[in-house]
């Protein structure tokens, strides 16, 4: 992937503008568009815990809220605000948005850095997932 390093980065870069006050755990993540745009998006917390973002999530509706709903790959770097990063895999509720979106070869990333990060697919993480192809559409 052409993009790869850049994605990376940019998740990384990301994380640094988390808002994690209550568990401290900061998420950045960016999505590549098939087209080859980049979105990011960082873990926004509340209060209130419910309304809570992760970064994942974040991505995706800077995304579509654009126009672009066809994803190539995402990358996301996660880490506690006192540590390093670790590998941070998406929750299931952003397994479950990106399948809204991409199909089961989506590449998902996990990095700790720009040359340490591990690669799943979807399908991997998310396997016999539900998605529209399940809903009666008439």
């Amino acid at each position: 992937m052409d993009n790869l390093t850049e994605l990376i980065k940019a998740a990384i870069d990301m994380r640094k503008r988390s808002y994690a006050p209550y568990s401290r755990f900061r998420v950045g993540a960016a999505i590549l568009t098939s087209d080859g745009q980049i979105f990011a998006g960082c873990n926004i917390e509340n209060s209130a815990f419910g309304p809570s973002i992760c970064a994942e999530r974040c991505a995706v509706s800077k995304a579509v809220s654009e126009g672009h709903k066809d994803f190539e790959a995402i990358a996301i770097a996660g880490g506690a605000s006192a540590g390093g990063l670790q590998y941070c895999p998406p929750c299931g509720v952003c397994r479950q948005v990106l399948s809204e979106f991409s199909g089961s070869d989506l590449t998902v990333i996990l990095a700790k850095s720009e040359t340490d990060y591990k690669t799943y697919t979807l399908g991997e993480l998310l396997p016999l997932s539900f998605g529209a192809d399940n809903l009666d559409k008439n």
